[in-house]
């Protein structure tokens, strides 16, 4: 696909290469040159004002591509970026948007409160669709400027110079390194559950994870198993086990590969619905209300610590840093509002679903709300079958995703900084050290992805959900004369809302 307003049309009058060597280039063809380029001398390519008109451009099937030898080969295949329907499109962000967060989102209703952290799930995907409208218009607001292939960082430059260029690259790449993060400790969680539970089913260990002994009396260990606990900890050991494995694929130049793996994470995520589905069915519903005050089994309907949920919920419908990138795929660019709507229906109805089922289905009696996990297969025993299957599933999956979400730190801060995607091995090796080093460190003294998420996905909230779309959009309307008190005063509280969810991580 070639783009007149980047590159000007230029025919030398030589051979063109294709049937017949010796065909030269048509007197039609001359006058088409001499229009672009004078079109061309008139202005920058990046002004559309003067840009060539459709009418002065050739067909499909007059395009060439020109050598600097003066010889010229015939373009086929109309356009050569391949377009996606609808379905295709809204499933590519329901895919995307599909990560770690799904784990966390019944912790997050336990510390909201049931019908208070229903409402938040409903709001936050609203406030976030909005924002997330906002970054895909974001581009064709701005005049006589060639935007098609912009990004949001390339928005914030415009509009905010170096300062929105760099601090949306800071921004992304606490979202990014703060997956890693989360990523490199489930890993480790779900790496010791699998070693565990394939250790017991070897050794005929049939105990559950809290009982030991024969008369429960007595609380007695085999050596055997202590040798193994010693050696497989899920904190001490292994986290730096997991080094050996990512490390060297993290300094892969391409990561091409492992990018045909990623339909594992559709497969994960149906197999976590139905697992969802089956132990709600086999346990039951478990529900009482009580608004205000938490009872011994039960929490109340609305908490002080909401913002917890809200932090998680930030990074769980996170995907404006990419949505420009994914919008264009789309074959029919007027459906972009509704397909976009529709892909956010899907992902928050799947966060719902889950959230509602795991902390409903919860046994309270004879154990407390309280006692959901962060990560909710944590509530599950390391000898459940099916439990170990979803375990495994995530592990693999999550062992092709990391390298690629290092590949994009990497290509995101070395082409900042350095102005190339792999500088030197030196130069990689130190990034990727300092990123393993963190999920290392992470997964050793603070393992608890809930948290994590909250704090990473409230921080790149701020500026790439509330602060910078709002502000863009508002300029642009100041710009055009359109700014209303209502627009300025909705947006204003969108920004505050942003300050308030990351203050409310440190303070809830």
């Amino acid at each position: 696909q070639f783009d007149f307003t980047e590159v000007p049309f230029h025919v030398e009058h030589r051979n063109i290469v294709e049937n017949d060597p010796s065909e030269r280039v048509s007197a039609e063809a001359s006058v088409l040159s001499s229009r672009v380029h004078y079109y061309s001398r008139l202005t920058a390519a990046s002004d559309r004002l003067l840009s060539p008109p459709d009418h002065v451009i050739p067909c499909p099937e007059e395009l060439y591509v020109y050598s600097p030898l003066g010889m010229a080969f015939k373009v086929t295949g109309g356009d050569g970026g391949a377009k996606n329907p609808s379905i295709v499109t809204i499933f590519a962000i329901w895919n995307t948007m599909m990560g770690t967060s799904i784990l966390s989102i019944p912790w997050g209703i336990k510390q909201a409160g049931f019908t208070l952290g229903i409402i938040l799930l409903i709001s936050m995907g609203l406030l976030t669709l909005y924002c997330c409208l906002r970054v895909l218009k974001s581009p064709k607001s701005i005049p006589y400027i060639d935007t098609s292939d912009w990004e949001f960082p390339d928005v914030c430059k415009y509009y905010f110079g170096k300062f929105g260029q760099w601090s949306s690259l800071v921004f992304s790449m606490v979202s990014l390194i703060g997956a890693m993060v989360v990523y490199w400790v489930l890993m480790s969680n779900f790496l010791f559950n699998t070693g565990k539970f394939i250790y017991n089913y070897a050794h005929n260990v049939s105990m559950s994870d809290t009982e030991f002994g024969t008369n429960g009396s007595e609380r007695v260990i085999c050596p055997d198993t202590a040798v193994f606990d010693r050696w497989w900890s899920k904190t001490n050991t292994i986290p730096f086990y997991l080094i050996i494995l990512l490390l060297p694929l993290l300094n892969f130049r391409s990561a091409s590969f492992f990018a045909r793996f990623t339909f594992l994470g559709t497969i994960s995520v149906v197999y976590l619905i139905i697992l969802v589905t089956l132990k709600a069915i086999r346990l039951g519903f478990h529900l009482e209300f009580h608004w205000l005050e938490s009872t011994q089994f039960y929490v109340p309907e609305f908490r002080l610590l909401f913002p917890q949920l809200t932090g998680v919920l930030t990074l769980a419908f996170f995907i404006h840093n990419c949505i420009i990138t994914l919008m264009k795929s789309n074959k029919h660019q007027e459906n972009n509002v509704r397909d976009l709507s529709v892909a956010y229906l899907l992902v928050g109805l799947t966060y719902l679903y889950v959230g509602v089922l795991i902390f409903a289905a919860f046994p309270s009696p004879p154990l407390s709300k309280d006692c959901i996990e962060p990560n909710f297969l944590d509530n599950f025993p390391s000898s459940d079958v099916l439990v170990f299957v979803a375990r495994t599933c995530l592990l693999f999956q999550m062992t092709t995703v990391y390298p690629l979400l290092g590949y994009l730190v990497r290509v995101q801060m070395m082409s900042q900084v350095f102005g190339k995607h792999y500088p030197s091995f030196f130069h990689v090796f130190t990034l990727n050290i300092f990123i393993v080093g963190t999920g290392v460190c992470m997964a050793k003294y603070y393992p608890n992805i809930g948290s994590i998420i909250r704090y990473s996905g409230a921080t790149c909230g701020l500026a790439l959900v509330f602060v910078f779309p709002s502000l863009v959009h508002m300029i642009s309307q100041k710009r055009r004369g359109e700014l209303s008190w209502p627009s300025a005063i909705f947006h204003s509280l969108l920004i505050v809302l942003g300050v308030a969810n990351v203050a409310g991580q440190f303070f809830m």
